[in-house]
């Protein structure tokens, strides 16, 4: 297909194949529009990195053409990489109240809010973008003020709708707008790209309302302290914590900066309803009875440094569990942290408290925020696109989601399962998937953004698994010849007093490649620190089957 000024572009540059870091891009002619700028944390096989991000190149290359970037919740895997793109690109950000509210924190942390542009929006606004025009339609979800997207382009109508679900009797009472979608749906819809995350899942969501009853219930039950993990951005679940609390006369303690950062920013915006004298400080838990405090912390998903993680080992100065305490984790794994997760509940009933766990009807504890099969399906049948872009997911999911979307009248040629970079063009109501964009990973690791690549994690994984040797080397500069006996440090690798006789080797063989040299130029030296580094890694795998890394370092003096 010949590109056109009249042909309209869509891709992701992060969201597919994988949970986390969304972010969409539409473009028209000169006009592109951003949706969402996530971020997602690293595994363990990631070793020092503490955030990844999109890479931005495309962006950067046709920075003058961007209009705007529309966010269409606060969590952290649609606005968390937000800080990183203003770093490096103006642009105006439309979001809600609450959405605007908890990106406001980021900025400020980043020292960028004075110099963003910040907008706020709802279901009934209206924006014009370019060529573009955009509105709104409000979704549910696990937190509040979350909006779908219809983009009205010259070539037809393109819908995101955000992460939803239909819950019809939402704790805010705020409910589906069925109405509009499907007056959406009516006008004609060119494309959908719908979320993915639970389309392995049969059947329709629970209500978040349920999780409140089993909440107090769990409660009345507690004759001890309770703790209670859930994520800090689901407000509706906090506030139905604090409900609890309220009704059996317990105060409530916060754990962990996000969770103290967002009650915040939620209870100042008016998403949440905190009675005067209910909230006390994370000091003050000793100081109360144990069956007159509920804690409410971080880490449902085994972060390490978070709250839950470190009660769970009993490193938390504030608070501590004790045999008979109540823990209650209200909210379920995300793919991939499962083993983090199970390790946490391990430690809990060590320490001899009473966990519940699960979600479903295995607790009652907690409930998916996004679409199962049946909703999914309403979606598609409220909107009857021509062509279809499941995205939010891994791999398995997005098939899923496609066999979905065929059960209910979508013809197979018109979905197209991407991945990150992947560009579908459509001219003349025709698409097809025939080019890329750069896309992929960028690592933040401290202050550095992108300057941890795939040579240093190696390293990092190598120090990990295989520990280190240095040989230090002492040269007289005039004559090139063995000052002193060289020094070898080891961390990782072997315990140095259980290794004399090894590390006396070591010693010998240095001193024999180094007497084997000649002195001469730079070049050369370069060519004896290769051939110790060859000789002392040949050496150790014969004795030992571990391949450190080794590093010599030769001082002349």
């Amino acid at each position: 297909m010949n590109i056109t000024e009249s042909t309209l572009s869509i891709f992701a540059l992060g969201g597919i194949n994988e949970i986390g870091k969304n972010m969409y891009v539409l473009q028209y002619g000169d006009d592109i529009i951003l949706i969402d700028c996530g971020a997602k944390f690293p595994d363990e096989t990631l070793l020092g990195v503490d955030l990844i991000i999109q890479d931005i190149s495309y962006l950067q290359k046709n920075k003058n053409k961007i209009r705007a970037l529309l966010v269409t919740h606060g969590h952290e895997d649609h606005i968390g990489g937000i800080p990183y793109l203003l770093k490096q690109l103006s642009i105006p950000v439309y979001a809600t109240n609450l959405t605007l509210g908890l990106i406001t924190l980021k900025l400020k942390e980043h020292g960028l809010l004075r110099a963003t542009e910040l907008k706020m929006i709802n279901a009934d606004s209206n924006i014009e973008a370019g060529a573009m025009n955009v509105t709104f339609f409000e979704v549910n979800h696990s937190i509040p003020d979350c909006l779908g997207i219809a983009i009205h382009t010259p070539e037809g109508t393109v819908v995101h709708t955000g992460d939803f679900k239909f819950d019809l009797t939402p704790i805010n009472g705020r409910y589906p707008d069925f109405y509009k979608l499907a007056k959406i749906g009516n006008r004609g819809v060119l494309l959908l790209l719908s979320e993915s995350t639970n389309a392995e899942s049969p059947g329709f969501t629970q209500s978040e309302r349920i999780v409140g009853e089993h909440i107090e219930d769990a409660f009345r039950k507690a004759d001890q302290k309770i703790f209670i993990s859930t994520f800090a951005s689901n407000v509706y679940r906090v506030q139905q914590i604090i409900n609890a609390a309220v009704k059996t006369n317990r105060k409530v303690a916060l754990l962990g900066r996000s969770m103290v950062n967002i009650v915040s920013v939620a209870a100042e915006l008016g998403y949440l309803t905190i009675p005067d004298g209910t909230l006390i400080e994370a000091n003050e838990i000793n100081r109360m009875a144990p069956d007159e405090v509920v804690i409410i912390c971080t880490g449902s998903q085994g972060e390490p440094m978070a709250a839950l993680s470190r009660l769970s080992t009993s490193n938390y100065r504030q608070a501590s569990v004790v045999a008979g305490d109540t823990v209650i984790l209200a909210s379920s794994p995300i793919p991939g942290n499962e083993k983090s997760v199970s390790h946490i509940i391990d430690n809990l009933f060590h320490l001899g408290a009473k966990v519940i766990y699960g979600s479903g009807s295995t607790s009652g504890m907690h409930v998916s925020g996004h679409a199962f099969q049946e909703e999914l399906k309403l979606m598609l049948t409220l909107l009857k696109p021509t062509y279809f872009i499941p995205i939010h997911g891994e791999y398995r999911m997005l098939q899923q989601h496609r066999t979905l979307a065929e059960s209910v009248g979508l013809k197979s040629e018109n979905i197209f399962i991407i991945n990150n970079g992947d560009v579908v063009d459509i001219t003349n109501s025709v698409a097809t998937q025939t080019r890329r964009v750069q896309a992929g990973n960028v690592f933040v690791d401290g202050l550095g953004i992108g300057d941890v690549g795939k040579i240093v994690l190696r390293d990092r994984k190598l120090l990990s698994e295989e520990g280190m040797l240095i040989a230090v080397v002492t040269l007289a500069k005039m004559d090139c010849k063995i000052i002193s006996n060289p020094h070898i440090i080891s961390r990782g690798f072997v315990y140095e007093r259980a290794a004399e006789d090894l590390y006396n080797e070591v010693n010998q063989l240095v001193i024999t490649i180094v007497n084997q040299s000649q002195r001469s130029n730079g070049d050369k030296r370069n060519e004896l620190k290769h051939n110790l580094k060859k000789a002392i890694e040949n050496l150790l795998y014969t004795q030992t089957k571990r391949r450190p890394m080794i590093l010599p370092f030769i001082i002349e003096i």
